[in-house]
């Protein structure tokens, strides 16, 4: 099965790379690049083939993303964001999904944390709140945002319904973002702080991630919803980690260190760690790759992944964003003195890596989840 997305990836990758610098600089994807890249289908993967979704499997959708970032690492977490809000397009009902997913040319973002307190008001919502990490957001047409239903004197409280904590979804046109993404890495993902006052969010355009029921019936509604979310991270951070084998590779050609008549390339120990490098993420990729195409298969023939399932995802997601930032730790001390400097892709490679191994879905901690299922302890299912 051809991969669409991929192939796009592979064309304007060249493209991307050369502009990488001004997306570093800039803090946030430029708008037309963001033109080149939306017609591909990069960021609505998990949109369903009966609202024009690109038809690709999880797989599919995460060699895209790999490839994006190896390119530019801000490009493939954008790509990964936007593709992960948009697994939404399940879940919403149809009216809503049709308008927001419906359409080709929008982009979607946000953060699933319920940091935001929505009030029931005539029509649907109105929400105040403030998010972190709202990657790509200042280039979504839908951002997103986890809410706690509250009453008038800001209790928790849930609708006769059941509805007590849904994602909803602002218009751009009441979000204020926040310029405060100062970071060491993934600079250009602008993941800065957004927030709302009294946006007012009409009936159902929102749903309970992790608890609400599929309103469309298709693969992507029966994979772990989070465990997609992790994986599409982890691929992302696999892309940064080819990306710094192959410019240790390029940089070893050459360069020779201080005091040495021997290049890079014909010194053991870096001999060593480009084997040790390759072997590392070869290894994680496999594993993921295996653990996400089985789930897939069992998603195509409608049945749900258990929490065993879900747990060897999340666990193949956390070893391969950890073991990409292993990678590029080990091609940056490679590099030696050259590797410091801001011209060095691998520094960037570096840092960027160092950031995504960050990230709440895949961070180190996230390993005890796997390990307390294997061990046969009582273990909390929700965010799996």
């Amino acid at each position: 099965m051809t991969n669409p997305v991929l192939s796009a990836a592979q064309t304007l990758g060249p493209e991307i790379s050369k502009r990488s610098d001004e997306i570093e600089t800039l803090g946030t994807l430029p708008l037309d690049l963001v033109d080149q890249i939306r017609p591909t289908g990069a960021f609505r993967q998990y949109v369903p083939d009966d609202l024009g979704g690109p038809g690709v499997t999880a797989w599919q959708s995460l060699e895209a993303i790999e490839e994006f970032a190896y390119h530019d690492s801000a490009v493939g977490w954008c790509v990964a964001i936007s593709s992960t809000t948009s697994l939404m397009a399940s879940y919403l009902p149809s009216a809503h999904a049709e308008k927001l997913f419906g359409d080709p040319n929008n982009i979607f973002g946000g953060f699933a944390a319920p940091m935001g307190r929505a009030t029931p008001v005539d029509g649907g919502l109105s929400v105040t709140g403030r998010w972190q990490w709202g990657s790509g957001t200042r280039h979504c047409t839908w951002i997103g945002g986890g809410c706690r239903l509250v009453d008038a004197d800001g209790n928790g409280t849930a609708r006769d319904d059941g509805l007590a904590m849904p994602f909803v979804f602002f218009d751009p046109t009441d979000v204020q973002f926040i310029d405060n993404w100062d970071v060491s890495g993934l600079c250009g993902t602008g993941s800065g702080d957004y927030e709302v006052t009294n946006a007012f969010v009409p009936e159902g355009r929102w749903a309970q991630i992790g608890l609400d029921a599929p309103v469309r019936d298709n693969p992507f509604a029966h994979f772990s919803f989070f465990g997609l979310l992790a994986v599409a991270v982890s691929a992302a951070a696999l892309g940064i980690a080819r990306r710094s084998i192959d410019e240790l590779v390029d940089l070893a050609q050459a360069k020779r260190p201080q005091g040495s008549s021997r290049t890079l390339r014909e010194r053991s120990p870096v001999q060593a760690d480009t084997a040790i490098a390759e072997a590392k993420l070869q290894a994680a990729r496999s594993l993921m790759r295996e653990t996400t195409e089985t789930q897939w298969d069992a998603a195509v023939a409608g049945a749900s992944p258990d929490l065993e399932a879900r747990g060897l995802l999340r666990l193949a997601a956390t070893h391969a964003t950890q073991t990409a930032g292993e990678v590029t730790e080990l091609m940056y001390k490679a590099g030696g003195g050259a590797a410091v400097y801001k011209t060095s892709p691998l520094q960037r490679c570096f840092r960027d890596a160092m950031v995504a191994t960050q990230h709440a879905m895949v961070a180190p901690r996230t390993f005890e989840v796997a390990g307390r299922i294997r061990l046969g302890l009582e273990t909390e299912s929700f965010g799996l």
